[in-house]
Parts: C-alpha cells; structure tokens; sequence
C-alpha cells in the first residue's frame, strides 16, 4: 500500500511537470508567434515589398518607360507620317533601343499601312482575321494608352512573352500606330520566383477590373483576384492608391495582402504571405522545445520513480530484516510463526520446536570492546545461524542480543541436541574468540509446541528456559 501511494504521488508530480511544460511550452509559443506575425505585418512585409517595388521600378517599370519614350519619340511620329517607305530608318531605330536596353524585342506598328516592324526589320502585315495578330486590333479600340500584354509570338521563337505596349498618336489626336517592346516571361520568371523563394512572398499584379496580368506562370494560376476566395469584406480596400496591409483566410490558413498602386504600369503590386510560412521557425522551436521539456519530465520521472523504488526497497528490507546480522528480524519472525502455529496444531502429528538464546555477557563486550565489535560478534552469529539452518525464515534476530529459531518437524529432544551443538559451535568459533579475545558462550532456552499454545505462552516458556540457563551458570542449555 505504501509503495503504492508512493508511485501515486510520482505520477502526480509527474502530471504537473508535464502540465507545467506543456503550460510554459504553449505560452512562450502564443508570444513568439504574435511577435512573429506583428513584426511581419509591420515591419518585414512593408519593407520587402518596398525591396520588390525597386526591383520591379528596375526590371518592369523601366521598359514600360522604354516603351512610352519611344511613343512619344518625334522621330517615330515624323517617320510614320513621312518616311515609313524607309524601312532602314526604323529598323535601326529599333536595334539601337533592343541593344541599348537589353531588350529580347522592340516593335512598331503602322496604323496606316497595319505594316509590322521589329529589329530586324519589316516582319509582316496585320491581319484582323489572324489570331496572332488581334492584340492590335483590340488594342487600338481601348481606352488606356498602353497595356502589359502575355502572349506567344510565333515569330519569335514561339515563346511566352511580356510586351508592353504603346499608342502611338499625332498631335491632332490621331492613332499613328503602337510601338513598344517585349521580354522574355522566362525573365519575368526568375524576378517572381526570386520574390518567392527569397522573401516567401507571391507577387503579381491586377489591373483596375481585378485581371492579373502578371504572375509566375508555373506556380500561380490565379487568372482574377476575385477568383480567391473570402476577399469580398477588402476587395475595395485592395484597389487603393495607398498602400495596405490586409488579412484573410482560405481554407484554415491565414494570409496577409500588401497592396501598392504602381502609377507607371496602372497596376497594383499585389504581394501575398501565408502566416503559416512565416511562423515553421517559431512553431518548430515550439516542438523541439516542448519535446525537450517532456523528455526532461519523463527522465526526471524516471529518476525519481527508481530512487522511490529502491528507498521502499531498502524500507521493505528494513521492516522485515535486520541489518546487522542479516537475519529476519521480530517482526517477520512473528509474522511468519503466525502462519506456521496454526498449521502445527491443525495436524500434530508434526513437531515444532523452538530455540531461543541470548549472548552471555554482551554488555561486557560492548562496554570493554567497543560496540563495533559488538556489532562484529553479532554479524558473525548471524552467519553461523545462516550456514547451520536452511530456512532464513525460520531464524531471528529477536532484539539486542537475542536470537530464535523455528525447527519444523523436530522434537524437543532433538532441538536440545541441535541446541547442544549451536552452543558448542559458537563457544569454539575461531572469529568469534578473535573478536572477543576469549571464547564467547550463548545461554539457550528450548521449548516443542503444544496443541493448545499460543504464541504468547510458547515465547513465555522459551524466555523462561534461557533465563534458567542464565542462573545455572551461563553457556549451556535448557529445556522446556
């Protein structure tokens, strides 16, 4: 029962470490990861998007001012409305801005002649009827004077292309023609994907009417942000010439919207963070530190449990033996003969005596010696009792300089004999004499149980025997 309630109160020390870990673990985790997504929302998300508009006003803004200076170039004006039968004026007129820029494509069109002009010269005629050739024809009936437009051009390899174009007009008004130039989308490309692998960050743009028309081809297939879902309570505050900061959700992850209006392309800069990728850092360091803390609690536990355990053993030990002579002691012997009564008077026909004696002299020893020797001479009976008697249960260190012994089916007149030959062994025990400096004697009571004891009135006649064998003279033995 003891060690029982002492392994309760293990658990139970071990649940409110647990608890306790768990508890510090999950409070260190709240602050960290509102830390962590304050500081995105303030500080790392506004500032990598300023980092990703100078790098588009670089890369993207740029060429569309390429593009709008070559609109409004005096010499394309004059060239188209007197010179367009000199295709060379145009064609190095072309060259020198792809070269001069790094360009993959500058281009013109003639309103009049619907004539189709690159760097390398005249390229063909436009026709409505052509699929690759409606952009022009949508185009010019537009609005807005220049558009980033995606598309393939078979003329040029065949591959995607960003072209940003142009209207080209007179002074009265009139549409000359467009011009303007093209990239490559695999260049596109790489500044996207440099956003998102460097920042974690998806970047791409929308016009007014919510159409993206730029993004990272392979990775995000958005086509409209109102194809993302939840944004209708902020879908107004996305098209804001301010920048913003807006959250959402969408299918349980949360995500954060930064808006900036491009005046040079007409577009928004959208660039989207989900949380999730921003707190792995925080939410690893919650689990390693929550794994630790566990695996301190359970090794403290296991500690603790195997320190209880061996102290109840010791106490277990402690209780039923003595730790001088390594013997029972009172306890466990009375235990036991309470036991083993019982079944003597239950069948009779089986004898069982007992031997009880005490060392003569012992205060002697004790008070001349010193009690470590009285402890030595006591330790070496004990052994003598253990080498001699089968059954440790039987022998008994009964207190101070006392000692019993049960023998089962045994008569009195053969636990005298016994008795006769223990008092004999240990009167000639050589370590023993080597501890006492003389020999050292034992008086010894015996008495054979009766159908009709008790234990109290076996132990009364024993304790009776031996203190007669005290009067008559010491080292020698009484019956009962």
């Amino acid at each position: 029962m003891k060690v029982d309630s002492n392994i309760k109160i293990v658990a139970a020390i071990s649940l409110l470490l647990v608890f306790l870990s768990i508890s510090i673990s999950l409070i260190n985790f709240s602050v960290s990861l509102n830390a962590k997504q304050k500081e995105l929302k303030t500080r790392s998300l506004p500032l990598s998007v300023d980092n990703i508009s100078t790098e588009i006003q670089r890369n993207i803004v740029q060429p569309n001012l390429i593009s709008s200076i070559m609109a409004h170039d005096t010499f394309v004006q004059h060239w188209l409305l007197h010179d367009e039968d000199d295709t060379t004026k145009i064609k190095n007129y072309l060259e020198t801005i792809q070269k001069k820029y790094g360009m993959f494509l500058t281009f013109l069109v003639s309103e009049d002649t619907l004539r189709y002009y690159s760097q390398k010269g005249f390229v063909e005629k436009l026709n409505p009827d052509k699929p690759d050739n409606q952009w022009y024809f949508r185009f010019k009936n537009e609005k807005q004077g220049h558009e980033i437009n995606l598309d393939y051009n078979d003329k040029f390899s065949n591959s995607m292309i960003m072209f940003i174009n142009h209207k080209i007009t007179g002074s009265d008004g009139r549409l000359l023609g467009a011009t303007g130039i093209g990239m490559r989308m695999s260049y596109i490309d790489d500044i996207l994907k440099r956003f998102r692998t460097q920042y974690q960050f998806t970047v791409f743009f929308i016009n007014k009417t919510g159409k993206v028309i730029l993004r990272e081809r392979e990775v995000n297939k958005l086509k409209n942000i109102s194809d993302i879902p939840n944004l209708d309570h902020i879908k107004n505050q996305i098209f804001s010439k301010s920048k913003k900061v807006l959250e959402y959700s969408n299918k349980g992850q949360r995500f954060l919207l930064n808006t900036q209006y491009i005046p040079e392309l007409d577009s928004y800069l959208i660039v989207q963070a989900k949380l999730d990728d921003f707190t792995k850092q925080v939410r690893r360091t919650f689990y390693l530190n929550l794994s630790i803390s566990l695996v301190i609690t359970l090794i403290v536990t296991l500690f603790v449990l195997a320190i209880v355990r061996r102290y109840n053993s010791k106490l277990e030990y402690f209780a039923h033996n003595d730790p001088v002579t390594k013997l029972k002691n009172r306890r466990s012997f009375n235990e036991y003969f309470d036991s083993l009564l019982p079944q003597y008077q239950r069948h009779n026909h089986h004898a069982l005596s007992l031997i009880f004696f005490d060392v003569d002299d012992f205060k002697k020893i004790n008070d001349e010696l010193g009690h470590q020797v009285g402890d030595n001479v006591l330790a070496r009976i004990g052994q003598i009792l253990l080498s001699n008697f089968g059954d440790s249960n039987l022998i008994a260190r009964w207190g101070g300089e006392e000692f019993i012994i049960a023998l089962n089916d045994t008569s009195l007149n053969e636990a005298s004999a016994i008795a006769e030959k223990l008092c004999t062994k240990i009167e000639l025990d050589p370590v023993l004499n080597e501890l006492g400096g003389k020999p050292i004697t034992v008086s010894i009571g015996v008495t054979t149980c009766k159908k009709s004891d008790t234990q109290d009135s076996i132990f009364h006649r024993l304790d009776d025997a031996m203190y007669a064998a005290k009067k008559g003279g010491k080292n020698k033995v009484v019956s009962d």
